[in-house]
This record gives C-alpha cells, sequence and structure tokens, in this order.
C-alpha cells in the first residue's frame, strides 16, 4: 500500500495515521509538507516515512485583487506540491491513497498527476456569512463570521468570502471521500457534498492525559500552584478574540473581585491564527491589559505564553475550572484535552462546544457575550463540592473516549483504504 500525506504544516491532524501506517508492514509513506513544516523527525531518521518540502515559487502579486488573494495563494501551493507530486511519479512513486488538508490549495491538480488515486480530504471548515444578526441573538444560526458584535461585517467582507470559498467548492468537487472533525463542522458545507463527508476525528492521545493529584508548577512571579487550589486555566494557541479571550479577560477582574485567592494561568501566543490584529501594532494581550490591566491583581494573573507540551498538560492538571470559550468554528484540540484530563470545562453556549458539553453534566455551558454570567459560572464552579466535582470530571473523561487517537486510525482507514474503491482501481 503506498500512501501520499499531504499537509502544509505536516504532519498536521495526520500525526497519528502518519505514525501508524508507516509502522505497518509493506506500507510505503510519503509526505508533503511547506518548508516550515515540523515534520515528523524520528519517522524520518529511521526512514520508515520520507517528507518532501515544498516552497511556492514567489508570493501573491501586490497588485492582485484582494478578493482573490486566498485563490492565488492557493494556486501557486498547487502548483508547488504538482510539481513535487511529478517528481514521485517520474522516480516511480504512483499513490493508492492521497490524504490531504486542503485548505491551502496543495492539492487543487493532484488528479492531473495522478488520476488513478483515491483523493481523501479533511473537511475542517466551509465559510459562512449570515445576511444579518449576530451571536447576541438566541436564536443565532450562523457560523463565527459576524457572530461577535465587535466586529461588524461588511459587504466587502461577504464578498471577499464568497470567492475565497471558491477554493473549498473546488476541493469539495475533486476528492473521492471526505473526513470532518465533528457533527457541526461537517454541516457547514454544502448540502450538495454532504453525502461525500464523514464524521471522523483525528484523536487525541487519551493515554498521556488525565489527573494528577501531585500536580504542581511555578508561576513567572514566583508563585506555587498545586492541583486542589482554585486555578482558573484558559488556553489558546493565540490570545484572540475566535476564542473568546477579549471576554475573559473582561470578565477576569470581576472573577477576581468575588474570588480573593483565585488566580489565572493563560496559556497561549500573541499571533493571530485567525481573525483580525487589535491595530496600532498591539497584540490582543497587549490591547486587553491597556484596557483592564489595572483592574486586575497582578500577583494571581500569570501569563506563560507558548509553553512546551509537557507544561501545558501540567496547566490542565492544576485546573479547578478550565475556560474554553470560541466563536461557532473549529473545535479545538485543547477543549478535548481538557476534558480527558478531567478539567471541569466552563465552555461557551456555542454550537461546537454544545456537542460535546452537556450543562451541568460533564461541564458548564455560558453565554459568550454575557460577562456577569461568566463570571458568576467560573464562581460556581471553584466552589463545587468534592463529591459533585468528581462527578462532572468523570463524566467529562467518558465524553472524550470516542476520540482516542486509535479510533481515529480506524475511521480515517475506513474512509482512505475503501477497500471497494482500490480494488475496482486495480481492476
Amino acid at each position: 500500500m503506498r500512501l501520499l500525506i499531504v499537509h502544509q504544516n505536516f504532519p498536521g491532524q495526520f500525526r497519528h495515521v502518519a505514525k501508524a501506517w508507516s509502522q505497518r508492514p509493506g506500507w510505503q509513506v510519503v509526505g508533503i509538507g511547506r518548508e516550515t513544516a515540523p515534520g515528523m523527525p524520528e519517522l524520518e531518521r529511521s526512514g520508515r516515512l520520507t517528507l518532501i518540502r515544498y516552497k511556492p515559487h514567489r508570493e501573491v502579486g501586490k497588485e492582485q485583487h484582494h478578493y482573490l488573494r486566498r485563490m492565488e495563494e492557493a494556486v501557486l501551493h498547487g502548483q508547488a506540491v504538482a510539481r513535487v507530486m511529478l517528481k514521485l511519479k517520474a522516480r516511480g512513486f504512483t499513490p493508492d491513497v492521497i490524504l490531504a488538508h486542503p485548505g491551502w490549495g496543495e492539492t487543487l491538480n493532484a488528479k492531473d498527476v495522478f488520476p488513478d488515486a483515491r483523493l481523501v480530504h479533511f473537511c475542517e471548515w466551509f465559510y459562512n456569512a449570515p445576511a444579518g444578526g449576530n451571536g447576541l441573538d438566541p436564536d443565532w444560526k450562523g457560523a463565527d463570521i459576524g457572530f461577535d458584535p465587535e466586529f461588524p461585517v461588511s459587504f466587502d467582507d461577504r464578498a471577499r468570502i464568497r470567492a475565497w470559498n471558491a477554493l473549498h467548492l473546488l476541493n469539495l468537487e475533486n476528492c473521492d471521500a471526505a473526513i470532518s472533525p465533528t457533527h457541526w463542522q461537517k454541516a457547514q458545507h454544502p448540502k450538495a457534498y454532504l453525502d461525500k463527508i464523514v464524521v471522523g476525528h483525528e484523536g487525541i492521545d487519551l493515554d498521556g492525559l488525565g489527573p494528577d493529584s501531585q500536580a504542581r508548577m511555578t508561576m513567572p512571579n514566583g508563585a506555587v500552584l498545586k492541583a486542589g487550589d482554585p486555578v482558573i486555566t484558559y488556553v489558546a494557541r493565540n490570545l484572540e478574540p475566535y476564542r473568546g479571550f477579549h471576554r475573559f479577560m473582561r470578565a477576569l477582574p470581576e472573577i477576581q473581585k468575588q474570588h480573593k485567592t483565585c488566580h489565572a494561568v493563560i496559556v497561549g501566543g500573541d499571533d493571530v491564527s485567525y481573525g483580525r490584529a487589535p491595530g496600532g501594532g498591539k497584540t490582543w494581550r497587549q490591547a486587553m491589559l491597556e484596557e483592564v490591566g489595572e483592574k486586575l491583581d497582578p500577583a494571581r494573573t500569570h501569563f506563560l505564553g507558548k509553553v512546551p507540551y509537557a507544561d501545558y498538560k501540567r496547566v490542565l492538571q492544576l485546573s479547578a475550572a478550565h475556560l474554553y470559550l470560541t466563536y461557532p468554528f473549529v473545535l479545538s484540540w485543547s477543549m478535548l484535552e481538557a476534558m480527558a484530563t478531567g478539567c471541569v470545562v466552563v465552555g461557551s453556549d456555542t454550537a461546537p462546544v454544545r456537542e460535546l458539553i452537556t450543562d451541568g453534566t460533564n461541564g458548564r455551558l455560558v453565554r459568550m457575550f454575557e460577562q456577569e454570567s461568566l463570571a458568576e459560572c467560573l464562581g460556581e464552579v471553584l466552589a463545587l463540592p468534592a463529591a459533585e466535582r468528581q462527578h462532572m470530571s468523570n463524566a467529562a473523561r467518558r465524553r472524550v473516549t470516542t476520540f482516542d487517537a486509535a479510533r481515529g486510525i480506524r475511521l480515517f482507514e475506513a474512509s482512505c483504504l475503501d477497500r471497494n474503491a482500490l480494488d475496482r482501481k486495480r481492476a
């Protein structure tokens, strides 16, 4: 079996399947990623996996219409990857299956090079921009675009997003099958293509996650926090509105006022993964500290920045209340990992979170834009009796058992290694 795995940030969501498949006798796994991709050094050194890095031959044209900048960027990515594929073909490598994250355009020409390969796309997201309303509406049916009333959507934004989705429509048309991580993320795609998409999360390493009553950690200011202390944790790849950072920071002064001994441990970088920067050359951390910093107790507010994975797991083990706020958007691994650790998660009452958390059973739900309710809910979680906390923690861990990496590998294999399709191809 010959497999080609394509992800601009290889391995991205394909870490577990790449590792598992590369260890199968008789299977050959080749990866393609950008020159900046982290790769899988151990597997590459062992020779079990070959990773080829690419780089687009130029940047997007400065005069390109801004509606089409993402499309031109995708074409440049697709062209660079097609050249890599043509070289592989010339060397005699023809994959049975191509598994790819198509969001950056890498597989636009995959079928032109390997027309008989089964092309399976990881359909993480399809953008939607409803004509009106915002997240203050309790009947909000949209997704991320237009959700936050603080950032209104212009006609220009909607036109740009429509053009951007042309790439995703091409990807849906080109692939033979597709996988989406959650039911809600699948539902964002056009109805005409839903039959192509199955739900299958890539999975998290449940074996490496769990509570530790002996966990302790020293903060940058020297404070030592340990499991059982009133610690509120917040984690995001980057501190930004898409993950509710601005709303948390505005609620934090009231939380600290109500609970005189609680600490807030905040993990995340200062880049922008989604949405927009605050302007003025500032990061969202700087902008929010300028807005509310004087109201915060600096001795109990700890910004750790980006941390090693071991420290990240320890932060979750310290947590007495883990805050996960998000627009209706791609669900983060961090929420699943927090639940697997046994954290009591206070999550935003948005569609992707509701798919996993039932309020009062395995976590709490709170409306994202109601600061008083957010502060009140966090206070209630900090004050939970031990038996009730343990019950909720156990329920959270049970809920994410279906997100185990081993199950994710099986789900991906079911889509990628469709035996009937492969047999027809070889006939």
